[in-house]
């Protein structure tokens, strides 16, 4: 938690700075994958409270994972005059062929959560993903060591999808050398898609004669389809499963039993810092980062902020105390009788 408080005291200091900056309006333009999970709206939410704290308006635009939907509403944000975009990709390598337009127009680019490859893109915030992927695996052979495991990712269009997956592997690889795991399958999830998942370890259970111990799986979305699929067998709560996000409905498994963990991104400390980080930018006032990532052009400056492994025994000392979620919401389908105390 140490860093997200750092996070917190940079924000409040730009903010601070920020407002007592020459006072006029800035346009923000914030592109969106989609609205659909959970997480994107909470995101969306915030970064616009931020902005408008901070003297800005936001136009919000989601394309619904539509590559060409995304970048014909990024051309027409920039058409409307925005000062900067802060985009949230479907696919990296497609949307970053709008950062030559963006600068060509004299908008500077933040890529949210996701990178932007192959281009000029001016700053990157996220949570580590290599980090967020090492978390579940690690979290996983600590239960299991030994066993089936299957590897579910997320959509294959997603670069972070592939850093979780390599931090993942970064943890599993000696065990697998070493015989003590055995991979029994390994897909990738379309978009994240729940169903897709559900379809996937379907298949998988039936390849397997439900021989399977663990599912690695990449995020709460896909973590739910996997467990759809587990009911189905009578494996639900039997097979671990991991996830990302701390999506509600994934929290409300963790304590009922049936997902193992999550890993929990501060929404409100990513959104706030980017919601910061825009507006600076257009102010010309210190963008603070405190890394790089590659994305294959340059090292483009990055602020990584600290995600956080949750289960069943600390999601009241992060998510709920947090205020991410609210005890009531998470233990929803839990007796009140058996519910944690809060102080």
């Amino acid at each position: 938690m140490k860093k997200v408080v750092i996070v917190l005291l940079i924000g409040i200091f730009v903010f601070s700075s920020i407002l007592l900056a020459k006072n006029e309006e800035i346009l923000i333009g914030l592109s969106m994958c989609e609205l659909q999970l959970e997480r994107w709206q909470k995101d969306r939410d915030i970064f616009v409270d931020t902005a408008e704290k901070l003297g800005a308006k936001v136009i919000v635009q989601s394309s619904n994972n539509d590559d060409l939907l995304q970048i014909s509403q990024v051309e027409n944000m920039i058409n409307q005059g925005v000062d900067v975009l802060v985009i949230i990709a479907h696919d990296g390598n497609i949307m970053g062929s709008i950062v030559k337009e963006a600068h060509a127009n004299g908008v500077p680019v933040i890529a949210y959560d996701r990178l932007l490859m192959n281009s000029d893109l001016d700053y990157f915030i996220t949570f580590d993903p290599i980090k967020i992927g090492e978390y579940q695996a690690q979290y996983l052979v600590n239960k299991k060591p030994t066993g089936n495991y299957f590897l579910l990712g997320g959509s294959p269009t997603d670069n972070n999808a592939h850093l979780v997956r390599q931090g993942q592997m970064n943890i599993l690889q000696p065990y697998i050398d070493r015989g003590d795991i055995k991979i029994v399958g390994d897909q990738w999830a379309k978009n994240w898609s729940a169903q897709e998942a559900m379809n996937i370890i379907e298949n998988a259970l039936t390849a397997t004669k439900n021989q399977i111990d663990v599912i690695v799986a990449s995020n709460d979305s896909t973590a739910g389809g996997a467990i759809e699929a587990l009911k189905e067998q009578g494996l639900a709560g039997k097979v671990l499963v991991s996830g990302q996000d701390a999506d509600l409905v994934a929290c409300r498994r963790i304590v009922e039993g049936t997902q193992t963990m999550t890993v929990y991104k501060p929404i409100k400390s990513i959104a706030t810092q980017a919601a910061i980080m825009a507006v600076s930018v257009v102010k010309d006032i210190h963008v603070v980062t405190n890394g790089t990532a590659n994305n294959g052009v340059k090292e483009v400056p990055t602020f990584y902020l600290e995600p956080i492994p949750v289960d069943m025994n600390n999601i009241v000392e992060t998510v709920i105390r947090d205020g991410f979620h609210s005890l009531e919401d998470v233990y929803k389908n839990i007796p009140k009788s058996q519910w944690p105390k809060v102080e």
